[in-house]
């Protein structure tokens, strides 16, 4: 709490000595007119919107990730074939796959897919790299044992993965958030949260434009301490 007071005093005192809101708005301009935006119903249109699309490619990116890590883990040759789509998905830039998926897809459904494709490679890479960290002398003991894969994949795998996870997670969840509002902002959807960067940037409004980088920033850390709470407490009811 005191960092984020430091930094609002920092960004209070660079604002007083530029002494020109349309450089640089002051907390108390951006705070103002916050409010005055959660007064209206399109602000939260706009928020559920962005929201519901960004949280969707989220969870789609992060499901087949770990899924086709499992079975890239165990299967070698699945691993070797998909190496070369997720490796092109990692290393294009945003912007490259805006501007194709623009051809693919209306706008409506644009920041669903690129959040997706941001997701999926982190979360892969890192459940596969989980799995292949798995002691294999553990391994051995639950072959020897004739474990069956409902044991070794509680007492074995998850444990292994989980810290694994955790930070995939929490690097997957803010690319998601910078790289949906990216879309939004070339692809301009109507009532999305990229869509009011864009107008505040036409229109001069720094204060709107902070505005809605607070409230995303916001939602970005709202949503990952819930998702990460929600996989701690998943793994404690799976590990008792």
């Amino acid at each position: 709490m005191a960092a984020v007071v430091f930094a609002l005093l920092v960004w209070q005192a660079a604002a007083m000595l530029v002494n020109e809101s349309l450089l640089l708005a002051s907390p108390l301009q951006v705070a103002g007119r916050l409010f005055a935006l959660m007064g209206t119903v399109s602000f939260w249109e706009t928020v559920g919107y962005t929201t519901l699309r960004i949280v969707s490619g989220f969870l789609m990116g992060f499901a087949l990730g770990v899924v086709l890590a499992i079975l890239a883990g165990r299967f070698k040759w699945l691993e070797i074939l998909l190496w070369p789509f997720v490796v092109t998905i990692k290393s294009i830039p945003v912007a490259s796959f805006v501007i194709l998926v623009l051809i693919w897809l209306t706008s409506r459904h644009l920041s669903v897919f690129i959040s997706f494709l941001m997701v999926f490679p982190v979360i892969y890479l890192n459940t596969l790299q989980g799995l292949k960290a798995t002691d294999p002398q553990m391994l051995e003991m639950a072959k020897m044992f004739c474990l069956p894969f409902g044991k070794k994949l509680k007492y074995i795998y998850l444990p292994q993965l989980q810290p694994f996870l955790y930070s995939a997670c929490s690097i997957a969840l803010g690319l998601s958030w910078k790289s949906g509002v990216a879309a939004e902002l070339i692809g301009r959807p109507d009532f999305s949260m990229g869509d009011m960067l864009y107008m505040a940037k036409v229109h001069m409004d720094t204060a709107d434009l902070f505005a809605w980088t607070v409230i995303i920033i916001l939602l970005s850390q709202l949503f990952e301490k819930l998702f990460l709470l929600m996989m701690k407490k998943g793994y404690e009811g799976v590990l008792k």
